[in-house]
């Protein structure tokens, strides 16, 4: 067992995980090493200036600059987890994404307090939204005369899901407050910020069904935010998102 997974880190269920764990753990790596470093040199001043043998205060202080060299050293160290770790990886995550050709589009869009997920179906393509169009019944504002939203499949049961090893590109907006859509296993969380659609992408390794969870306080019902996320086998998700389909005609009826 890896040993992130027996410090109780989730199971790593995306590619990018990888990358995301080795930070956690060299960053781990430093701490440990800084707190045990620095409770050694604690006692040792304890003991080193304990005042049996040194009844007299020293006004002068330390003379050598051992700390110095300490504390570049910690410096350097960070510098390496900061630019050789932490900026690739958050390079890789904001700028290099997968080829939507190639990939599961999908909108998650969080509202008081659930998920919602919209498909664009068999041609690829979204349907419009105006915002003319809002209305209790049609939340997203889509436009039913639109021939591209007709195939448009969106879900509003708690449940999103994905086929597994293949590239992800999720598009996270929120209908009203903040919220956070964090998936652990996936090493994915991203705020959902209202009047943006905000990309994202991983590429799920690992077929299961994982908790969704909201890591942004959004109000008393807080808690109950919460949903399904579903990495599937090809022919199993084919037949989830045919489950699914025309969902969207009917709920803006």
């Amino acid at each position: 067992m890896p040993l992130l997974e027996q410090l109780g880190i989730p199971v790593l269920a995306s590619e990018h995980g990888k990358d995301v764990d080795s930070l956690i753990l060299w960053l781990h790596y430093l701490m440990a090493l800084l707190f045990v470093g620095w409770t050694a040199y604690f006692l040792y001043a304890i003991w080193r200036f304990r005042s049996s043998r040194n009844p007299k205060g020293d006004y002068v202080g330390v003379t050598n600059h051992s700390s110095s060299y300490i504390e570049v050293a910690v410096a350097i160290a960070e510098g390496i987890l900061l630019f050789g770790l932490a900026v690739p990886l958050w390079s890789k995550a904001a700028t290099k994404f997968p080829d939507p050709k190639e990939s599961t589009i999908v909108r998650i869009i969080a509202k008081q307090f659930d998920w919602w997920a919209r498909y664009p179906g068999a041609d690829g393509v979204f349907g419009s939204n105006r915002i003319d169009l809002v209305t209790a019944a049609n939340p997203m504002g889509m436009d039913t005369n639109d021939a591209a939203a007709k195939d448009d499949v969106f879900v509003q049961s708690r449940e999103i899901a994905v086929p597994v090893n293949k590239p992800v590109i999720a598009y996270v907006s929120s209908l009203d407050v903040i919220h956070s859509f964090k998936v652990s296993p996936l090493r994915v969380t991203q705020d959902a910020n209202p009047g943006m659609s905000i990309p994202i992408h991983f590429k799920p390794t690992l077929t299961n069904t994982y908790f969704i969870q909201c890591s942004q306080l959004c109000g008393n019902g807080h808690y109950g935010m919460w949903g399904h996320f579903k990495v599937l086998g090809t022919n199993e998700y084919a037949e989830w998102l045919k489950s699914k389909s025309g969902a969207a005609a009917v709920s803006y009826e």
